[in-house]
């Protein structure tokens, strides 16, 4: 059939060829590894696939979505180019947007006290320490931002990393082995996945926050490996729920395991004071072996950090390949994150309100039957579409209607999963939470 042919189908036929288009050319790309194959018949001659990025599969499927974008008539909703701060609201090609797609929760990116103490530190050490801790990059700001992590979590010391995704990358990878089993949960961020693949220690997953399958997996699994690490995330970031770590704590300390929890989404927005899911639930700082956490969300930095024993801390700072051959946090950074660790204890009405502006969202979400999923309002909402090209004209509309929130879609999440992903503010105002919902419902 002639593109002039298509005219005179529905709009919803025409959407559907297309995508059955789409997904023809991406299973081509995925059995052939490049929508042309390339491969000559004298076997000395290497293949253009090997040797040129253009041919490379994955660049391929990113050309088929975007091409398949601009059939549909969706534009590109990545890269926008944010002009100011980013909080409750930000400024996008010189217009106003009421903002959902910035995880500054307490809104301390921005604050004053934050910034000042970004500029101090700039002019007291530069803009960078220019060499890997241990050779000569070390800091007093690094020590105090460590020494305050641990203090925080009641746990003996921390170290920062200058990537939140290498921290968990660099720490898996190096403290397991081929002869140890990783559990997971099923929803885990892609930082963890790269971490396990890289120490190649045996990976399983298990389903959701089912603390009952992890019991039955250990049950079945843990006397043939040596070192056994489960891993959960306090907030998980793409559903806003969390685990009953209570209950994960238990059956770790039966079958001899390390607890790992990534508290990327939930310090800063759980517990009274936002001290996180172990302040939510009441827990030791050593009921969970490995605390790892990022400083880009609550605390208005850039990094991660790991927090718990001595034993664990300096091994990682001594020998953990991320942190040894890495630059050292600049110091703009560790002291932005220090004061916005400061300020957020300093003042808790924060996370009060943070908490009340995500449940105020689900509510109303909720009861304009919009799909949120297992969300338990806790900063992130997710509105499931149940297709990424429904996502994708969603968020599109609402931007023209200047609200800024992102489509997720495949293969980020499953394809009948795919949804925009609001992130709430403390700075956020009932009146614009109100006004969002009411849009989002109309267009949903």
């Amino acid at each position: 059939m002639s593109r002039k042919g298509l005219h005179g189908l529905t709009a919803q036929l025409k959407d559907a060829l297309i995508l059955q288009a789409l997904e023809r050319r991406l299973q081509h790309v995925d059995q052939k590894g490049t929508v042309h194959d390339t491969t000559q018949s004298d076997a000395l001659v290497i293949p253009e696939k090997f040797y040129r990025f253009q041919l490379h599969p994955g660049y391929q499927q990113l050309r088929i979505m975007n091409d398949g974008g601009v059939r549909l008539g969706v534009s590109n909703p990545f890269f926008k180019l944010h002009e100011g701060i980013a909080g409750a609201t930000t400024v996008i090609n010189g217009k106003e947007y009421l903002n959902y797609a910035s995880y500054n929760y307490l809104g301390l990116s921005g604050h004053p006290a934050v910034a000042a103490a970004a500029k101090q530190a700039i002019d007291q050490y530069g803009t960078s320490v220019s060499a890997s801790r241990p050779v000569s990059g070390e800091r007093p700001i690094h020590r105090q931002l460590e020494n305050a992590l641990a203090e925080t979590y009641q746990v003996d010391d921390a170290v920062v990393f200058v990537s939140g995704h290498a921290t968990n990358v660099s720490t898996i990878g190096y403290l397991f082995g081929p002869k140890d089993l990783v559990l997971h949960d099923e929803l885990i961020h892609n930082s963890i996945l790269q971490g396990i693949q890289l120490s190649g220690a045996k990976r399983l997953s298990f389903p959701h926050n089912d603390h009952g399958a992890l019991d039955q997996i250990l049950k079945n699994q843990r006397h043939a490996f040596e070192r056994v690490l489960v891993v959960l995330e306090g907030i998980y970031s793409m559903d806003g729920d969390y685990p009953d770590l209570p209950a994960f704590v238990e059956i770790k300390n039966r079958y001899r395991a390390f607890l790992m929890v990534d508290e990327a989404h939930s310090f800063g927005v759980m517990g009274e004071k936002g001290l996180g899911i172990r302040e939510h639930f009441g827990l030791q700082g050593n009921d969970v072996d490995i605390w790892m956490g990022t400083l880009s969300k609550a605390l208005a930095g850039c990094g991660g950090y790991i927090a718990g024993e001595t034993a664990l801390v300096e091994h990682l700072k001594f020998l953990a390949p991320g942190f040894l051959y890495s630059v050292g946090m600049p110091p703009s950074v560790a002291a932005s994150s220090l004061a916005a660790l400061k300020l957020m204890q300093q003042t808790p009405e924060l996370t009060v309100t943070l908490k009340a502006r995500g449940k105020l969202f689900l509510k109303l979400a909720q009861e304009a039957g919009i799909n949120t999923g297992s969300s338990s309002g806790l900063a992130i909402v997710p509105a499931i579409t149940g297709s990424s090209l429904k996502a994708a004209r969603l968020a599109e509309t609402l931007f023209e209607q200047g609200i800024n929130v992102q489509p997720i879609i495949y293969p980020a999440v499953p394809e009948k999963s795919a949804r925009l992903r609001f992130f709430i503010s403390c700075l956020h105002t009932e009146e614009q939470i109100r006004h969002t919902v009411a849009i989002l419902a109309k267009e949903t």
